[in-house]
């Protein structure tokens, strides 16, 4: 048994780990080379976050998709580098709007080079990633535009905020599959789809990366309130403290306007107080790592990674699926 990728997966079978290995590090150049500029300064800031590492689930879920085809196809490393080059990218741009100083352990690119460097920054890896994504062909192209069309729709139903009468839990689940499952939903499709898996296969990689990346998402929410640095990357608190309603602060508010517990009332008037404070923001952060909504949140993350690995039943045994089935273990072990 070997250990590969960020995530501490479990690959039982040689031949399948030196290939995703062989098959990361083939991103890792991809990437390095796709943000390369003539001009130096934009180099340097292209590859800031690509420098400073990351999980690499997205080019990981493509390597394993693939498996269920041809994973030596042509198409199969380059299509990891576009969904990886555009998820880079929105990281840039979330940072700005999160006003964020840390991420992936290293200062943002806003708190080094200012918003607009960090802004254009991110279109400029956007542009590089549809210059590969031109290669793939029509549909690739088709499949991408959907999937960035619901990333922004995501983040534009984030900032709106639920319509009047709209449960916010429901509404925050619709905004985390645009925002995140949508991309790690493409990842499983294109690394299907450049395999030349069957249609079927495609179908059940593509609704599994949707579900899986929701999970995901919840793990994060669950890791902003939970973790410390060193764990997640980023200060924690930090959704907490931009005012961002995740899944514990929504679940926190669902209980306190059903139950009307003191505690609950005064702790949701903290949250609604300056978290810029940092004696608040210390507060509600501690009093919330202690509140039964975390735990609900930590269930609701274990609810939607069952629902990832139910959605492989259909897809034929092998070494590859063992890998998906346990990468469902190890989103939900982030938030444990």
């Amino acid at each position: 048994m070997t250990v590969v990728g960020p995530f501490g997966l479990s690959v039982r079978d040689q031949a399948l780990e030196t290939d995703v290995q062989a098959g990361l590090a083939a991103v890792e150049a991809g990437l390095l080379e796709a943000t390369k500029s003539e001009v130096p300064f934009i180099t340097e800031a292209a590859q800031h976050l690509v420098r400073a590492g990351g999980k690499r689930f997205r080019p990981l879920l493509v390597m394993l998709a693939s498996r269920f085809g041809d994973p030596y196809a042509p198409g199969v490393v380059p299509s990891a580098v576009v969904v990886e080059l555009t998820h880079l990218a929105t990281l840039y741009h979330d940072d700005v709007m999160d006003e964020a100083d840390v991420r992936r352990g290293v200062a943002s690119a806003n708190t080094r080079w200012g918003n607009s460097v960090a802004v254009l920054t991110g279109d400029f890896l956007f542009a590089r990633a549809s210059h590969i994504l031109a290669d793939l062909g029509p549909e690739a192209v088709r499949i991408q535009a959907e999937a960035f069309e619901r990333l922004v729709t995501g983040q534009i139903l984030e900032t709106a905020g639920p319509r009047d009468g709209r449960d916010p839990v429901a509404h925050y689940l619709d905004v985390i599959a645009g925002k995140t499952g949508s991309l790690i939903a493409v990842s499983g499709r294109f690394g299907a789809l450049m395999s030349g898996a069957d249609e079927s296969v495609v179908d059940i990689l593509t609704q599994y990366g949707e579900r899986l990346g929701t999970a995901f998402q919840l793990a994060d929410d669950v890791l902003d309130i939970a973790s410390d640095t060193h764990e997640s990357g980023k200060t924690p608190g930090t959704d907490l403290r931009e005012g961002i309603p995740t899944l514990p602060v929504l679940r926190l508010r669902e209980s306190a306007a059903r139950d009307g517990r003191a505690e609950d009332l005064e702790l949701v008037r903290l949250l609604d107080g300056d978290l810029t404070d940092d004696a608040r923001h210390a507060e509600v952060l501690t009093r919330l790592r202690v509140h039964p909504a975390l735990e609900q949140a930590r269930r609701d993350t274990v609810r939607y990674a069952e629902d990832a690995r139910a959605t492989l039943a259909p897809l034929p045994e092998c070494f590859a699926k063992s890998a998906l089935v346990e990468l469902c273990d190890a989103v939900v072990h982030r938030a444990g």
